[in-house]
């Protein structure tokens, strides 16, 4: 903590009154990684979607962007994957990784895969079809979120990220392709 504090410009006693532990500084840098990383999906997204009028573009942009970070970052890959483990110890549920309202990125609880893709889902379907006529999208956006997911756990040997992107692409272009 004397470290972080001086790195930080600030007491120790500061970021104890701030965090409380050790843990409570751990579960808040989780916390930020997790959110930065659902926002930089949607924005992936967004920006892949040209203007809203290419859902499938938008998923492949963001399945790109997901992929390529959770390979970059191992803290973004424990919470995606629910791999914790001693170097890397899940959150507890009182730390900051718990706060936060159903449908805000704040309410990613970093020790819950199932939860930060409901909170993808939901983040890009609401950039994607803001007047909440989401049908079919919502299926698709589900399962090309848990396709990609399931490339950051059993990541192909063989295959780069522009080949997993074009499978999920296709997955979610024959989604929304089917009739209601």
């Amino acid at each position: 903590m004397v470290d972080v504090a001086t790195a930080a410009g600030v007491s120790r006693q500061t970021l104890y009154n701030e965090f409380g532990t050790k843990e409570g500084l751990g579960a808040a840098l989780v916390k930020r990684l997790v959110d930065g990383f659902v926002e930089g999906a949607v924005r992936a997204a967004a920006e892949g979607s040209r203007g809203g009028a290419d859902p499938v573009a938008s998923f492949a942009a963001a399945a790109a962007w997901m992929l390529r970070t959770a390979r970059d970052e191992p803290i973004v890959r424990a919470a995606l994957t629910g791999c914790w483990g001693t170097p890397m110890p899940l959150p507890a549920a009182g730390d900051a990784g718990a706060a936060g309202t159903a449908g805000d990125a704040s309410a990613v609880r970093p020790g819950e895969p199932g939860a930060l893709a409901a909170t993808l889902c939901e983040r890009m379907i609401d950039g994607l079809s803001p007047n909440g006529s989401s049908g079919r999208l919502g299926l698709a956006c589900e399962a090309g979120v848990r396709i990609t997911l399931s490339f950051v756990v059993a990541p192909p040997s063989e295959r780069r990220d522009e080949e997993a992107v074009s499978q999920i692409r296709e997955v979610v272009r024959a989604l929304l392709s089917q009739p209601r």
